[in-house]
């Protein structure tokens, strides 16, 4: 089991910018893939971005390439994600997730709670 735990999110105005952040614990982190997602009120949830196990390849849905980043640091167990230029069509409940593989169709075995972005126009 891999618990997952966000932190990070809040009210922001359009133009800002947020770090969010995901700790891990129960099993070793850089065994897994991570993404961020995210679910708007009355919305599927969407992906946004994911990164691989070690890093070294990172991937973005289209409406956020150019103002998000994901990054990870295997040693603090953390994955982050960086959202500059913020939109209100950003506001959303953001996920993190863990799984075996990155990218946007890969299944993601693990789920954090969620934390609140807001961004006011």
């Amino acid at each position: 089991q891999v618990q997952l735990v966000e932190s990070g999110g809040g009210l922001v105005q359009a133009g800002g910018s947020l770090r969010l952040s995901c700790a891990a614990s129960g099993r070793t982190f850089s065994d897994y893939a991570m993404g961020w997602f995210r679910q708007a009120p009355g919305k599927e949830r969407e992906f946004v971005a994911a990164v691989s196990r070690s890093g070294g390849s990172t991937y973005y849905v289209d409406s956020v390439k150019g103002r998000f980043t994901i990054s990870r640091a295997n040693a603090k167990n953390t994955v982050y994600l960086q959202m500059n230029s913020l939109k209100p069509e950003d506001t959303a409940v953001y996920y993190c997730a863990a799984g075996a593989v990155a990218g946007p169709g890969a299944v993601y075995n693990y789920w954090g709670q969620g934390t609140q972005v807001t961004v006011s126009s």
